[in-house]
């Protein structure tokens, strides 16, 4: 049976795509739906502000009329403006497994690509570091936090056999605090110092308000921190504020850490909140009518702490901030009882992010893996 390619031009063929996940991993314990209004949201030029530097051109798959896959093309121009490539991002690519379905999904995508002038296809990526990325090669029996893709095993091997090839990749931790033990004596002693010598010191949020007064500051750290990784792209004011508002409300002022100057200027900071991750399961896409209900409950449950986001000023790299910052977050956990904690994905090369882990029993438990073919 033919394959028919249909590009996604109303809100009705927006709302089929976003959804079509919901069916294929339908029966699958390891899959953390999205918030089906957040992402139609992110693919409204009107509401996400990455539409200022991208283009999209989103294509669902069919058999017999009905769905069989799905895959978003990405043009984002700040990306090849930055890098000097002439590249096409891909992401939010399902599909069952069906070659013949990823081959037409993936061709769509190369031929808008071409039309556009490009010469290399990447992903799956989001428009920023802040969507989803990376293909799940490896942990597919765990569950994923809620800022992931998450994708069947068969998924490498189709996109493998169409011609893509690794370009870089991502893993993934889980760490234990040191309830029993303690934070290691030798950290405390090494953190007590890098204060003693330092102007750094970390900060008191007062309140929700003082988080949210604050968030635009550590938004623009994030840029300036994430400028040398691995795809990321410049974030302008209008896209910080889309994320603050976005996310923001849902972090614990206890559970987020500012590291600070001696005028009080962001210099470090550290995401992290309670995994919501079963939460987004039962609340099934949805807020209403139960979905809030769920997302609350677990913003106050204490088993797993996720950390999101993390970056520390250039100036101030190997002076020892992410440790402070480290050792603070540790301590915030234990206090309120966190059995374990998640990372979200770090680059593979990215060796000091990683060894920050290396006092608190870590587990390599995920990796993703960013795709490259040439068009």
């Amino acid at each position: 049976m033919a394959v028919e390619i249909k590009v996604v031009e109303s809100r009705s063929d927006l709302k089929k795509f976003v959804k079509f996940p919901f069916e294929i991993y339908k029966n699958d314990p390891m899959w953390v739906p999205p918030l089906i209004r957040d992402d139609i949201e992110l693919f409204n030029p009107k509401k996400n502000p990455a539409y200022e530097y991208s283009e999209t051109c989103l294509f669902m798959a069919y058999k017999d009329g009905n769905p069989v896959g799905r895959i978003a093309a990405i043009l984002n121009h700040g990306a090849n403006k930055k890098y000097g490539t002439k590249n096409l991002r891909f992401g939010w690519f399902d599909t069952i497994d069906d070659y013949e379905v990823t081959e037409a999904l993936l061709k769509a995508a190369e031929n808008w690509g071409k039309e556009k002038g490009m010469e290399t296809i990447t992903g799956p990526h989001g428009f920023t570091d802040l969507d989803p990325e990376g293909m799940l090669v490896e942990g597919f029996d765990q569950l994923p936090t809620i800022s992931v893709y998450y994708n069947y095993p068969y998924y490498p091997g189709l996109v493998e056999k169409y011609g893509f090839a690794k370009e870089i990749d991502y893993v993934e931790f889980r760490s234990v605090p040191p309830h029993e033990t303690g934070v290691p004596e030798k950290l405390l002693r090494i953190g007590d110092k890098i204060r003693e010598r330092s102007d750094v010191h970390i900060y008191k949020f007062k309140n929700k308000r003082d988080v949210m007064r604050r968030a635009p500051e550590i938004f623009t750290l994030l840029d300036e921190a994430f400028e040398e990784i691995y795809g990321s792209v410049p974030l302008s004011h209008e896209q910080i504020m889309y994320y603050v508002k976005k996310y923001i409300p849902f972090v614990d002022k206890n559970l987020i850490i500012l590291a600070v100057d001696s005028n009080n200027e962001p210099i470090g900071f550290m995401i992290t909140m309670p995994s919501l991750s079963r939460a987004f399961q039962k609340a099934k896409g949805r807020l209403f009518p139960m979905g809030w209900y769920h997302i609350l409950k677990a913003l106050k449950s204490y088993e797993v702490i996720d950390f999101y986001l993390a970056g520390v000023k250039k100036k101030y790299r190997g002076a020892g901030v992410d440790l402070i910052m480290v050792l603070e977050i540790v301590k915030n956990a234990m206090v309120k009882g966190f059995k374990y904690s998640e990372s979200n994905p770090e680059l593979e090369t990215n060796l000091k992010v990683q060894a920050q882990w290396k006092y608190f029993n870590p587990t390599q438990h995920k990796r993703r893996r960013i795709f490259k073919k040439a068009i």
